[in-house]
């Protein structure tokens, strides 16, 4: 299926107007969501209730305010709110050319793709070989949604990309959390260079790599469709940050083994995690008698 822009919008810097139509450069409709039901099956609706006398209030009886004191609130009605919401416009005004790499990555927030709209072709592909020439990428100004943003405007191979931008009060700093300073020697550096060195790769190539929470979860809903018993996973449990270890040690055994190839999950039946459980020293799980008749062929499996 094609993919259908969201806006027309322009892209605008000096007297140069650009007709770009705008994209999603994410989708989020792969995410696995349940519904909350009653036990017997049937839809809940939400409801707001008053905490005054617990009677249930209609939406169109709602009103929003702002607390500005314990309990205390001042009230807008939604033409009040109306009037404070940033109007949306159909120009992204550039404002700076800065270095490509200028902008940190903790400062971004959803992305959007840019394409050229009609009798965009020529100046779109101008703007984007000048910006890939210069290792520039664009500063703008945006409002969109009720809300104004910074976006930078960059360019990737097969075009350009808008990235909103948070501003500089949303984004917390590790300045504030009181990291401790400790001081590596330079055997451990050089140990931690060569073990960067053997499991480095010349890229990130996402199609490497797939969800595997979301691939487990599917395969349950699947073995529920099908009238089976889920049965729980192992996980690993996280190693206590009370334990003492040599790193100088844990470096060198790092080193010696190698490095891990990238490679799509296979999303194994239900029984064949129990079967590991299982036989993992000290881990523990309750299973379904239904579901342990089904798992014993895999232990058996898994023994041999």
């Amino acid at each position: 299926m094609a993919a259908r822009s969201i806006a027309s919008l322009t892209l605008s810097f000096g007297l140069v107007s650009i007709p770009v139509k705008l994209y999603s450069a994410t989708e989020t409709a792969s995410a696995v969501k349940f519904n909350l039901l009653a036990r017997d099956g049937s839809r809940l609706k939400q409801q707001y209730v008053s905490e005054k006398d617990q009677s249930v209030v209609a939406r169109a009886d709602m009103v929003k305010g702002y607390e500005f004191e314990k309990d205390r609130f001042v009230l807008f009605t939604p033409e009040e709110l109306k009037a404070l919401e940033e109007s949306s416009s159909p120009t992204i005004e550039i404002m700076a050319f800065i270095p490509e790499k200028s902008v940190d990555p903790l400062y971004y927030d959803k992305a959007y793709l840019l394409a050229p709209d009609k009798r965009g072709g020529k100046p779109y592909a101008l703007l984007t070989e000048a910006m890939r020439a210069s290792g520039r990428c664009a500063l703008a100004k945006w409002a969109w949604k009720s809300k104004q943003y910074v976006v930078q405007v960059r360019p990737v191979e097969d075009g350009l990309v808008l990235q909103q931008l948070l501003y500089a009060d949303e984004v917390r700093s590790l300045k504030d959390l009181g990291i401790e300073k400790v001081d590596v020697s330079q055997g451990e550096l050089q140990l931690a260079l060569q073990l960067i060195e053997q499991i480095s790769q010349d890229a990130y190539d996402p199609t490497q790599y797939v969800d595997e929470e979301r691939q487990r979860i599917l395969a349950a809903i699947d073995e529920k469709i099908a009238g089976k018993q889920v049965v729980a996973s192992a996980h690993d449990e996280a190693p206590s940050t009370a334990q003492v270890i040599d790193l100088m040690e844990a470096l060198r055994a790092s080193l010696g083994k190698k490095a891990p190839a990238a490679k799509a999950v296979v999303v194994e039946p239900a029984a064949a995690p129990a079967a590991e459980a299982k036989e993992r020293k000290g881990a523990k799980r309750a299973v379904a008698p239904q579901a342990e008749q089904a798992a014993a062929p895999a232990r058996s499996r898994a023994r041999k």
